[in-house]
């Protein structure tokens, strides 16, 4: 299975181009430039769609790590946890598919997972708002939220993970 998703990553990824280091003096950006066009966001999501399928029916990678935030691409075509971070908020645009958010509310059996992280298995009294395909929600640090994919429904999200000080 490795050599075989290996090969996928291959075909899907474009190749990394070297970044040469501005000469010492010289004003630029801290960080090269990155772009992801729609296409390439889709085929990769396709490749996590098949990760998923031998997995618990949701697969997500990082993107990009940056200062005070990072990039993920998500697919599910299952509920995920409901979760809150303490010092991250969540940005998701939907590229494909349909799907539930819950937010605010309480979380139902939370724990810790992590420093600043609680995972439960539901949110109770949330409000619900369906997102699909050009929908944006963002959903600010400390506030539980929770998505929802019905039946035989799928969901494919860009996410930004943006560190909020407080």
């Amino acid at each position: 299975m490795d050599k075989i998703a290996q090969q996928i990553m291959k075909e899907l990824l474009p190749a990394e181009k070297e970044v040469v280091p501005p000469p010492s003096g010289a004003k630029g950006p801290r960080n090269p430039v990155d772009h992801w066009s729609p296409a390439i966001l889709l085929e990769r999501g396709a490749y996590l769609r098949k990760m998923a399928t031998y997995g618990d029916g949701s697969a997500s990678e990082t993107l990009k790590e940056y200062a005070g935030h990072s990039t993920m691409l998500s697919f599910r075509s299952r509920d995920g946890d409901a979760e809150v971070h303490q010092d991250f908020a969540d940005l998701f645009y939907v590229l494909e598919g349909r799907a539930v958010m819950v937010t605010g509310g309480t979380v139902k059996g939370g724990h810790i997972v992590a420093p600043g992280e609680m995972r439960g298995i539901a949110i109770e009294s949330g409000k619900r708002q369906e997102m699909k395909a050009g929908d944006l929600v963002h959903v600010p640090a400390g506030v539980p939220h929770q998505m929802l994919v019905s039946g035989e429904k799928t969901v494919t999200c860009f996410v930004v993970k943006i560190q909020e000080i407080q």
